[in-house]
């Protein structure tokens, strides 16, 4: 007989480890298919990996600097290999613990590709080859996503998605980025901090779109200063591979004259697609988009009854974070405890360059279009005591309120933060954004000094019409 679980989750990245996790805490009997190592893109091929890279970026920058400190040092050295092998070290690390909690936890883990069928069927194709079914009273789908890729750019060699550059061996001395949003941007400010020189294609008019316009422009005008060369509004033709490692980029811009570029890597970073590929589905009422998403509600439950769908694999936020909640929000609904949906326009997003940026709410572009009337204020991180000692003095806190009929700022619309270690500094902002809370309450925060998260409290107070530094 088939083994039949309360939940049979088919994915073991961040939303189907932490269904998984969170449904056993609530009393499920749960059994999750992976193919692959437990923690999925986020764990072992992305947010994991990709930040340990920034990290050791980050040291190099310190130990460079460490003069302007009192601290003299020798010209540092990067060797590529020590780097490569502390991002393995932590992602095994967690690999191992992973797995390790979810079997103290008597979760059930299949390794192999599972399929869904009709009446809530999982058909597990094992790594050995053999098959074995299971059922679940509830089915999560949770098979994540895989990268983008642009014709006459498939990886191999000098081209390379986010998987292929987290597996480097060596670091290359120069780099073309081509795409220029949130992933792009952090490999790039990555390889610029430990010495490539970084060139940077995007085909739309600007790099990181869809951020606030004043948050952009301090990561551009900071990535100038590592000497990133960012060439917006190209159109990417080609590439020819020059017999010694490395290739030759082919592309233009809006004047159509093609230009090249000579590089030792490609890191094609245009956005990831969701991988529903094996999934099966047949014989189930579960729909998938042309665009590749499987459809779902705002319970993220798909047209099969008793089969969700979560994470890349739908149309919802690409972050691990958002899985998370979908998860918890999934396990709720089966229990029958009446969740709330996740308001997907308000989730707290960072993105790890050198600045980095984090924010929560819409931009001030966005909370127009939407037809507010706005006040907005906004002050650089310069001017605050902890990132003058830090020298960290690139950002700004910029916080988008409701203007109420008086004039005075209301509610709080968006926080949006770029600096120093803002992606630690994004709570009270996203509770004040989530809370609906306006902007005199949030000014009686008392904030610790000296601190970098004071700006945020003295740009909130200084919506009330006074202030203290600001």
């Amino acid at each position: 007989m088939e083994e039949q679980f309360d939940l049979v989750v088919i994915g073991g990245g961040p939303g189907g480890y932490g269904a998984a996790l969170y449904a056993t805490s609530a009393g499920l009997n749960v059994a999750v298919v992976e193919k692959g190592s437990l923690g999925g893109t986020c764990l072992n091929r992305g947010c994991i990996p990709a930040k340990a890279f920034l990290e050791s970026a980050a040291v190099q920058r310190h130990v460079a600097h460490a003069g302007e400190f009192g601290i003299e040092s020798s010209a540092p050295v990067v060797n590529f290999g020590t780097i490569q092998a502390r991002k393995t070290k932590i992602v095994d690390g967690i690999v191992k613990g992973l797995g390790g909690f979810m079997k103290s936890k008597k979760i059930t883990v299949l390794e192999g590709t599972g399929s869904l069928g009709a009446n809530r069927t999982v058909t597990v194709q094992h790594l050995d080859g053999s098959t074995s079914t299971i059922t679940g009273t509830n089915v999560l789908l949770a098979a994540g996503s895989v990268p983008r890729t642009i014709p006459g750019f498939e990886p191999g060699g000098p081209i390379m998605t986010s998987d292929e550059v987290l597996m480097l061996d060596h670091l290359p001395a120069r780099v073309a980025v081509i795409g220029g949003g949130a992933i792009g941007c952090e490999f790039a400010s990555t390889f610029a901090d430990l010495g490539s020189t970084v060139t940077i294609l995007e085909g739309l008019p600007k790099v990181l779109p869809g951020l606030d316009a004043d948050v952009a422009n301090v990561v551009v005008r900071s990535f100038k200063k590592k000497n990133i060369d960012i060439r917006t509004g190209v159109k990417v033709n080609g590439h020819t591979p020059n017999g010694s490692g490395g290739t030759t980029v082919r592309f233009a811009g809006d004047d159509g004259v093609e230009q090249q570029l000579e590089v030792d890597a490609v890191v094609v970073s245009i956005g990831r697609r969701p991988f529903a590929d094996h999934l099966g589905l047949q014989g189930t009422a579960v729909k998938v988009s042309d665009r590749g998403f499987v459809e779902v509600d705002q319970y993220c439950r798909t047209g099969e009854p008793g089969v969700y769908a979560i994470g890349d694999l739908i149309n919802t936020p690409a972050l691990a974070h958002v899985g998370y909640a979908e998860a918890i929000l999934v396990t709720k609904h089966i229990l029958d405890e009446g969740p709330m949906p996740i308001a997907y326009d308000r989730v707290p997003w960072a993105i790890y360059c050198h600045p980095e940026v984090a924010f929560a709410g819409p931009s001030e572009e966005a909370a127009r279009e939407a037809g507010h009337d706005v006040v907005v204020a906004k002050h650089q991180f310069r001017s605050n005591s902890r990132a003058q000692i830090l020298g960290e003095l690139d950002g700004l806190v910029k916080i988008i309120a409701k203007k109420n009929a008086d004039g005075s700022a209301g509610q709080v619309l968006g926080v949006h933060m770029v600096g120093p270690w803002v992606t630690e500094q994004l709570s009270g902002g996203y509770l004040a954004v989530n809370w609906e809370a306006t902007v005199a309450e949030v000014a009686e925060f008392i904030q610790p000094h000296p601190s970098l998260t004071e700006l945020f409290g003295e740009t909130m107070l200084s919506l009330t019409g006074r202030s203290l530094n600001a």
